[in-house]
């Protein structure tokens, strides 16, 4: 669309050339348009603050396709940032993280970074080396990403879709995750308050959503104390999803007062789930076990002969805390072999019937898993819109 640093002055008829320009000139209230077009990536923003009721807007021009930030080291950082809305870009080639977002090292400072939206943005193909992300985001609260697609970041076992180290007060939504090498939705480092819903995630890797994780002491958000327990993640809430292939669809690790409700998990590869403990008391620092879990009305449809086992469960764990209610397990391929071997006694469990899906792994008034679940407080409608009936189905969609 041309424009000039030098001259312009961010008007539609004098633009500016460059991103950066764009936004040093920004206010609260401002909108950063940027027109279709491939632009640099390498683009590093700090203390870009808006208000609560006039935030900065970076993104798309209404009506063009979406502008290309194409290679760097990363598309995107933005650091301290508050009050902001990314909006309308795909970002691709870089060779660390796409999109990066961070509090710029000011850990105990909870108001550092946060208050951020991610729209309609698509980050593929970064990284291919090892532990890239599509969207990195660190010491980052209340904040929502939404209608957006993340693939092909990282490579060999690492690498997420979206990566958290100690975040507050999130929610993912609406959003696809697809040929990921770690993860899909990563949430460690001291992370809490997140929710993770109406997702579509397809051969997301090792574990499709790890709930907690390992992270270095020094990068815990907020910092580790003595006073008290600490935890890799807690209360983390994957809520009608729809999950296909990976090695694993959910992992808790270290994650306390974690849930996965009314998802619908098609063949993962080896396992299930994981219960894992990987950061252990040491230090000075206590460390909480991964414990009281809560999986209800989640609908597992898999081949039993690809598992390694149902439920793999690690050391260091307390797997006896953990809550499995009304969930239906199928073995497509054997269903006498359907129920898993829980940690603890299910209460009110399907095991060896044919949920009968149909087609985007729908479910009709003929499924078992139709009314066949129970009310959880806060999950209120399916990943298609569709609220949830009393008693609610089992799986990511609820009957028409």
């Amino acid at each position: 669309m041309g424009g000039d640093d030098a001259t312009g002055d961010g008007s539609s008829g004098q633009p500016f050339a460059t991103i950066r320009r764009a936004v040093s000139r920004a206010q609260p209230g401002t909108a950063v348009r940027v027109h279709s077009g491939t632009y640099d990536g390498g683009l590093y923003i700090e203390g870009l603050s808006g208000t609560a009721h006039a935030p900065i807007w970076i993104g798309g021009a209404p009506g063009e396709s979406r502008p290309v930030l194409r290679g760097g080291g990363e598309g995107l950082h933005l650091v301290r940032a508050r009050y902001v809305v990314v909006h309308d870009l795909e970002i691709t080639g870089q060779r660390h993280n796409g999109l990066n977002a961070d509090d710029g090292g000011d850990y105990a400072d909870e108001a550092a970074s946060g208050w951020l939206v991610f729209r309609r943005l698509s980050i593929h193909n970064v990284g291919g080396t090892g532990n890239q992300d599509c969207l990195k985001l660190s010491g980052v609260r209340s904040f929502v990403v939404d209608q957006s697609s993340f693939s092909s970041c990282g490579g060999g076992h690492s690498g997420s879709g979206i990566d958290m180290v100690g975040c507050h007060h999130g929610l993912i939504t609406r959003s696809t995750f697809r040929d990921h090498h770690g993860n899909a939705i990563q949430t460690k480092g001291g992370t809490s308050d997140i929710e993770v819903r109406w997702n579509r995630m397809t051969d997301a890797g090792d574990r499709a959503v790890n709930m907690g994780g390992s992270t270095g002491f020094d990068y815990f958000r907020p910092p580790l104390t003595r006073d008290g327990p600490n935890a890799e993640a807690r209360d983390v809430r994957v809520v009608a999803n729809v999950m296909v292939g990976g090695i694993t669809p959910l992992a808790f690790v270290g994650c306390v007062d974690c849930m996965a409700a009314n998802n619908t998990l098609i063949d993962p590869e080896r396992w299930l789930l994981r219960i894992l403990q990987e950061t252990t008391s040491r230090d000075g620092y206590a460390f909480l076990p991964v414990s009281r879990g809560m999986l209800v009305n989640n609908l597992f449809w898999f081949s039993r002969d690809e598992l390694a086992t149902h439920v793999n469960i690690g050391p260091d764990t307390a797997p006896d805390t953990f809550s499995f209610l009304s969930n239906l397990w199928y073995a497509h391929d054997d269903p006498a072999r359907s129920r898993p071997n829980l940690p603890t006694t299910e209460m009110a469990g399907v095991a060896g019937l044919d949920p009968l899906l149909g087609p985007d792994f729908r479910i009709g008034r003929e499924s078992p898993a139709a009314g066949a679940g129970r009310p959880v407080p806060g999950v209120t409608g399916d990943i298609s819109g569709r609220c949830y009936r009393d008693p609610p189905s089992i799986g990511a969609y609820e009957v028409p």
